[in-house]
């Protein structure tokens, strides 16, 4: 009698039979060198791969490819690679059917995957090849997502290299930057263990993936109402981890709980935060300048711009018998003129250097008397300076010198710029190209620096503005303005009487303290009033006293201006700031897998 047949047998599948395991998986690691930033104007000039598989180098691919152009001197001095070393190489047609017989069936691999990937992409469409149908993996994407900041200050490839022991450093060279950047994927897939992560499938999602801890803290939303408004996250402690402003506070706050909100540093925020706390606000207006004062007072850890408005510099012409340019931290009212404020020293160098460039203020730092004279520096030889040390120069003849800055401060800059821009044309005729390019550089820093320094004494002098913007729905959004800090915001709905509604909002308003012709708010704060009161569409209520722009000021140079930011746009389209768009950056992963609107700015509602 014949035997039945056996009863199937069930058993559990393991993990790796789920996917494809990442031991099996052969990836080729690749890097490019180009001419420049963009595949619409550049090309490629070397090609790097690595081939391998469960940690093993199977094989490596390298070329110098002809780009069919000069390779920009800049990109020389970056890479090692000039137009002589790729004469003789293949051109990019040539060599891509060889690479991707090489990669055929590979996962491809390539920290900051859009840039290496984008060019194969651009040269296979302009050669009439096939893109194939493959995975990929960008090691910057996971750095992001499986570093902290505490480990990593960023996930740059010359950071990560050094952080997991590379064999190879990058060099900007194709093959040794695709050889760092195996042992980056490997010391990459160590972390992957603890979180489950072992196929596959399960790397290329985990792109995607929203922390499970990050879901359970939306409850923080509950309670946040709508409209605009500021929002802070608080930590542990209860301090303020987070600063930020929204139209919308309860959609805004409910998107740190998405994966829609993908930047790292937000992520491990929101790890730490415990409680989030909304100030709603009259308009956008207060909400901005509310969070720029909560910023500044608080200093939050997870907050990039605006923490330290103090650190800002000033250019400052001192008071004395022979007067000089220094860089300083705060204005004084009465201790000389102040030119700013910039962003950094280099800027505030800039200035100095285009100053001294067109006037002979002396740039020593010793007080001078006019009745001791001293010895002449090397300055006072090449005519840098009248050397006012030696009696040279007396100090009325000085000071029609210093007079000239004093006036591009105040009002008119030309006799200051105008024989700049001289010297710049005059350098460009005799092929002095660099040379004039730092200058014109100088200028625009110098003429900028002018520029928002009137436009900040402008409000600065009024002692009380009001302005209107409608708000969209049939009302006004209403801000009252002293000294060029914002003192009380408010709303007059449809129907209700603008004039009717100022006597309660000026009845609230702040009274900023200060001397009377000084700028009573930060920098930041006047800035962003400016602009919303240049918005097309905003009305001027009430005015005390007078808004004005000094004459001539500024605008002549304009177009000059526009120029210098068009070329510094297009003058290094290969700058190495590799970073990564808001949408490409996703969050970390741990183990776990009716009436007025009215209120007072002097303190948080």
């Amino acid at each position: 009698m014949p035997s039945s047949p056996a009863p199937p047998r069930y058993g559990q599948v393991a993990i790796d039979d789920l996917g494809t395991p990442l031991a099996d998986v052969t990836f080729v690691v690749v890097d490019l060198e180009t001419t420049g930033g963009s595949p619409n104007d550049s090309a490629i000039t070397e090609i790097g791969a690595v081939k391998v598989r469960g940690g093993v180098v199977l094989g490596e691919f390298q070329t110098l490819v002809d780009p069919g152009r000069e390779i920009p001197p800049y990109i020389s001095v970056l890479t090692g690679i000039t137009s002589t070393m790729v004469a003789a190489a293949p051109r990019i047609g040539t060599v891509l059917p060889s690479f991707l017989e090489f990669a055929r069936g590979a996962v491809l691999v390539a920290h900051n995957a859009p840039f290496d990937l984008g060019f194969l992409k651009a040269a296979c469409a302009e050669n009439g090849l096939a893109w194939p149908a493959a995975a990929s993996v960008d090691t910057a994407v996971l750095a992001r997502r499986l570093l902290t900041r505490d480990e990593v200050p960023n996930c740059k490839l010359a950071t990560l290299a050094p952080y997991f022991s590379a064999t190879t450093s990058p060099t900007h060279r194709a093959l040794d930057d695709a050889r760092a950047t195996v042992d980056v994927l490997h010391g990459l897939f160590e972390r992957l263990g603890p979180l489950g992560i072992t196929s596959l499938e399960e790397l290329t999602g985990l792109t995607r993936q929203v922390d499970p801890e990050r879901l359970r803290k939306r409850h923080l939303a509950d309670g946040i109402p709508r409209g605009p408004g500021v929002y802070l996250f608080r930590g542990p402690r209860d301090e303020p981890l987070y600063v930020g402003t929204s139209n919308d506070l309860r959609s805004r706050v409910r998107s740190y709980f998405s994966s829609s909100e993908q930047r790292s540093r937000i992520t491990e925020m929101v790890a730490l935060s415990q409680r989030v706390d909304a100030i709603p606000c009259a308009h956008d207006l207060e909400a901005a300048v509310r969070e720029l004062r909560l910023i500044a007072e608080h200093k939050p850890r997870y907050n990039r711009r605006s923490r330290f408005p103090e650190r800002a510099l000033w250019v400052r012409l001192t008071e004395e018998a022979f007067p000089r340019l220094s860089v300083v931290r705060r204005v004084r009212p009465g201790a000389g003129v102040f030119l700013g404020p910039f962003p950094d020293r280099r800027a505030a160098d800039a200035a100095v250097a285009a100053v001294h460039e067109a006037l002979p203020l002396r740039q020593c730092t010793t007080r001078i008397s006019p009745r001791v004279p001293t010895t002449a520096c090397a300055l006072a030889g090449m005519g840098r300076c009248g050397a006012p040390c030696t009696g040279a120069q007396s100090v009325e003849e000085y000071a029609s010198v210093a007079a000239v800055f004093r006036a591009a401060v105040h009002s008119d800059p030309r006799a200051l710029v105008a024989p700049l821009l001289a010297r710049v044309d005059r350098l460009a005729g005799e092929e002095r190209y660099e040379d004039a390019a730092v200058l014109r550089d100088r200028i625009a820093v110098l003429v900028r620096a002018v520029r928002r320094r009137q436009r900040l004494e402008s409000l600065a002098a009024v002692p009380e503005l009001v302005l209107a913007r409608a708000d969209g729905g049939g009302g006004w959004h209403l801000s009252v303005v002293r000294r060029g800090r914002l003192v009380a915001a408010g709303g007059a709905p449809q129907g209700t009487s603008v004039r009717g509604m100022l006597p309660g909002l000026l009845a609230t308003a702040e009274t900023p303290s200060g001397p009377h012709d000084e700028l009573a708010a930060t920098v930041d704060e006047t800035e962003l009033i400016l602009r919303w009161m240049e918005k097309p569409g905003t009305r001027l209520v009430e005015l005390t006293g007078t808004l004005a722009s000094p004459a001539p000021g500024t605008g002549a140079f304009s177009a000059f201006l526009a120029r210098v930011e068009t070329g510094r746009i297009r003058r290094d389209p290969f700058a190495d700031d590799r970073a990564l768009g808001t949408r490409a950056r996703p969050e970390r992963v741990a183990a776990g897998a009716g009436g007025p609107v009215r209120s007072r700015l002097g303190s948080p509602a």
